[in-house]
């Protein structure tokens, strides 16, 4: 934390971010494309879902009252006119005393009010003997049952689920009015990394926030127009912030040093509006504007990074696109199993171990060590006005998977 002149809160941060925030414009995305997208929208249905009365289960279209009395000791004989099929209706009028034999699915014929399933019924050649009783409407599905006209199917804000898509699909939308997928490139600055991938030799490192960063784009709904990896050189970081992104992600530079070029770029090219925030780890964090984009300056020591995007960048991703601008981390509670320290005045985040209901902390320091969250479970928050928590003490983890 050296080096910041002010640091300020994760909430005045917070605050700060949210006013930037606002979904992208809608744009129209195919059906078979549309799982996981957020509407931008309400969708209405302009069709009834089932657009005719339909039988539920095979057996007989019939008037339920010629079934009256009916037991496997009194049957009763009616006569079979016709049959009825998904897509081959019985085209007459069912009159006293008869039946058509139908399949789930089919139109229910006109003049018929039910359907006597197969096990109640018993074919006698041009007959069917019925040995039980129906009720009006009995194994019917019903007009707009489903889905009525003009009904709403889905507000705008929804995520759409596979099974929304079915439901989508019944009432002919093909096309589907979704918020823009927040389109964001990762710059990772260095002249001592290798691409992601590779591995590391001499005294060089592989590039590890890339590959995670990317992960965590696509987590929350972000669409990657580019990684890319590139030197601690002025004009070479200024042309990658200058992509045509709706975010821009900066893991490295972000600090206060010789070569962390980044902070002073955007303060000149644009809005550097926060830079240093009071927490651990991630405490050179900075955001701003270059243009119509969003900057965020991560750390590059690999649990910063984490820490940094989950607390801020994960958040306006999600924002953007019109997602829930919550942390997409289940949250359970526990027991401390040993006391864990913090500092007043600065927000804590430590990695956990979460068993049988008991929380081990790993870490809230060693921000290289990016094998600390592989180990952890999750993490939980130590608030600035806290010493930390003694040992017994009941808290919230919010776990990774």
């Amino acid at each position: 934390m050296h080096g910041f002149a002010q640091r300020v809160t994760v909430e005045a941060a917070l605050i700060w971010l949210e006013g930037q925030l606002r979904p992208l414009p809608a744009e129209q995305v195919p059906l078979a494309s549309a799982a996981g997208r957020v509407l931008a929208s309400p969708v209405t249905s302009s069709v009834a879902v089932p657009g005719f009365d339909r039988a539920m289960m095979d057996g007989f279209a019939l008037r339920a009252a010629n079934t009256a009395g009916a037991t496997p000791y009194n049957q009763l004989q009616l006569d079979i006119v016709g049959e009825s099929f998904p897509g081959r209706p019985f085209a007459g009028q069912l009159g006293q005393g008869q039946a058509v034999r139908i399949m789930t699915g089919a139109p229910l014929p006109a003049g018929a009010d039910s359907v006597l399933p197969a096990e109640l019924a018993q074919l006698d050649g041009p007959h069917v003997r019925v040995h039980g009783e129906v009720t009006p409407g009995k194994h019917v599905g019903s007009v707009g049952e489903d889905v009525s006209v003009d009904a709403i199917v889905f507000r705008e804000g929804r995520t759409l689920r596979p099974q929304d898509l079915g439901v989508l699909s019944s009432i002919g939308a093909g096309c589907l009015p979704c918020v823009r997928r927040p389109r964001a490139s990762i710059v990772v600055t260095g002249n001592e990394l290798l691409p992601g991938g590779t591995k590391p030799h001499g005294f060089q490192v592989t590039d590890a926030n890339g590959p995670m960063l990317a992960a965590l784009v696509e987590r929350d709904g972000g669409s990657l127009a580019k990684r890319q990896i590139v030197p601690d050189d002025r004009e070479a970081i200024l042309a990658a912030l200058l992509d045509d992104v709706d975010v821009v992600l900066v893991s490295g530079g972000s600090s206060v040093g010789e070569e962390d070029h980044v902070p002073t770029l955007l303060a000149e090219r644009g809005e550097l509006a926060i830079h240093g925030i009071a927490m651990r780890p991630s405490s050179p964090t900075g955001m701003g504007r270059l243009g119509a984009r969003l900057v965020f300056l991560l750390p590059g020591n690999p649990v910063s990074c984490l820490c940094a995007y989950d607390f801020f960048a994960g958040r306006a991703i999600r924002g953007l696109g019109g997602r829930n601008r919550e942390w997409p981390y289940r949250t359970v509670k526990g027991k401390l199993t040993r006391k864990i320290s913090s500092e007043i005045g600065r927000l804590d985040y430590a990695r956990v171990v979460f068993a049988d209901g008991a929380i081990t902390p790993l870490a809230i320091g060693g921000a290289s060590i990016l094998s600390s969250t592989t180990r952890a479970d999750g993490f939980l928050l130590i608030p600035a006005d806290l010493e930390g928590y003694p040992p017994g003490a009941e808290v919230n983890v919010f776990l990774y998977d």
